[in-house]
């Protein structure tokens, strides 16, 4: 039974300790007092009490308890995504003390989706280690969603990707670099690769290399084959990998969608081509996203204004909506 806070249990939050925070984490992970107290190297007696403090503290009911274990309420959830948070900025806190300490810049983490992790990423991070060579920057590459959610976590610094829903968009700051555009993308030997002129239904026969069924994308090219009355493709290669992509198209008839850009290098050396026809699948624009009133660590401000630097140079347009000044200002 959930119980409604009284004004005065919110007096008690700032006693939470760091061993409690760890013992939420444990408890989500392990889904049982028992296991939880032992990965927390305690006893089970011990843990129970520790989290009777907690939820004491706060004056909600964290867990559910049932046969098989516990599980977290909804105010356990929103605790935990914040502990998880708060213990990943205490250790990265310590990392930057001690970088600093040692006269190193320290560390940042970027996570980017496909197009800009092609062009726009390794373009400014070769900046930041041409000129500070020992800030250790780590990239990851996903979808927007799951990035933004290890975003929120303090997993990340920042994303170059899209907020796509409004849940924790409050929490978060968007500069707009660019649209995406996607074009039909086969081998340059493609039988379709000569045409000069193409409708949707001439895309019939071929079968597609096509995003995870949770993605975006993989919804908007789902609507735009049945807009066009053809049938949603029966073979279908599913990935979400760049490099197995391209290998892929060059080993075979298989078509996919994939903005320009991210396949520059293949379309160049006529490796890849791109088809004569208006695909109509776009997805929205695509920007530098942060956290909202989170002080960037040193490391972390100087990726982001070599991010800022290089989308500049790598997309038009970006330099106004970034609010930089004009070359030659």
């Amino acid at each position: 039974m959930n119980r409604t806070p009284s004004a005065s249990h919110w007096a008690n939050p700032a006693r939470l300790k760091t061993r409690h925070l760890m013992l939420l984490l444990h408890l989500e992970e392990q889904g049982s007092v028992l296991r939880a107290a032992e990965a927390a190297r305690m006893t089970q007696p011990a843990a129970s009490k520790l989290l009777a403090e907690i939820e004491g503290l706060l004056g909600v009911p964290l867990f559910e308890r049932h046969a098989r274990g516990v599980q977290p309420t909804w105010y356990g959830q929103v605790l935990i995504r914040r502990a998880r948070s708060a213990l990943l900025e205490i250790g990265r806190a310590q990392e930057e003390i001690a970088a600093l300490r040692d006269g190193r810049m320290g560390s940042a983490s970027i996570g980017t989706v496909v197009n800009p992790g092609t062009n726009l990423v390794p373009a400014a991070v070769a900046a930041i280690k041409r000129e500070h060579p020992d800030i250790l920057v780590r990239i990851e590459m996903d979808y927007s969603r799951p990035l933004l959610a290890r975003l929120l976590d303090g997993q990340l610094d920042l994303v170059v990707g899209r907020i796509m829903e409004p849940a924790g968009g409050a929490d978060l700051e968007f500069e707009p670099l660019a649209d995406e555009p996607h074009s039909v993308i086969v081998r340059a030997e493609h039988p379709l690769a000569g045409r000069t002129r193409l409708t949707h239904a001439d895309l019939a026969p071929y079968g597609w290399i096509l995003p995870p069924p949770d993605s975006v994308l993989r919804t908007r090219l789902e609507t735009m084959f049945l807009e066009h009355g053809l049938a949603t493709p029966g073979n279908v290669v599913e990935t979400s990998s760049l490099p197995v992509t391209v290998n892929l198209l060059r080993a075979s008839d298989l078509l996919t969608a994939l903005p320009v850009e991210a396949v520059a290098p293949y379309l160049t050396a006529r490796q890849l081509a791109v088809l004569p026809l208006d695909l109509g699948v776009g997805m929205e624009s695509f920007g530098i996203i942060r956290r909202r009133g989170h002080l960037l660590s040193p490391a972390a401000q100087r990726v982001l204004e070599a991010l800022r630097t290089a989308a500049a140079a790598v997309y038009p347009g970006a330099r106004n909506r970034l609010g930089l000044p004009s070359r030659g200002a």
